[in-house]
């Protein structure tokens, strides 16, 4: 039987080379812009939260950043808690409110379709986080071919 030579892995220990960068380090030429789109469902899978980093990133290089929530994504805009609005209820339930808050203060946009909001999804304009810039179903296509034609970099997430 074959016998195991190599130490056990200890807290603390490098599993790779995570200093290593193989691409140059991009930064936005003065006026860029960024769309992130998001059509995923609030805590059914990582791409939500992946994504919402990626668009923090964008902006922090220095794009000007917006996110779009819509169809399902709009439940990643809304305020969240239990037994209370703003509680944690387990470790990470916030996680949405909070990369979305921090967008916020760094001056990311964040636009949600209010015919998800209230058809799909049975929530008010005031159920959005603070900042969170309601519009009209025909908006959510013309914010993407505005970007478009402004030659911005959009990253489309959907999950469903």
């Amino acid at each position: 039987m074959p016998t195991v030579t190599y130490p056990a892995h200890q807290i603390g220990d490098f599993l790779v080379d995570y200093e290593e960068k193989v691409f140059e380090d991009v930064k936005a030429a003065p006026g860029e812009k960024a769309l992130v789109t998001f059509h995923t469902v609030a805590f059914e899978g990582s791409i939500g939260l992946v994504n919402l980093l990626q668009a923090l990133r964008l902006q922090r290089k220095g794009f000007e950043t917006s996110i779009l929530l819509y169809g399902p994504g709009v439940t990643l805009g809304v305020k969240r808690g239990f037994p209370k609005l703003g509680d944690e209820a387990f470790p990470g339930h916030q996680n949405f409110n909070k990369q979305l808050e921090r967008f916020m203060a760094e001056g990311g946009k964040v636009y949600a379709c209010r015919f998800a909001l209230q058809a799909l999804y049975g929530h008010g304009e005031g159920a959005l986080i603070e900042g969170i810039r309601p519009i009209n179903p025909l908006d959510v296509l013309d914010v993407v071919l505005l970007h478009r034609q402004q030659n911005a970099f959009i990253l489309d997430t959907w999950t469903l």
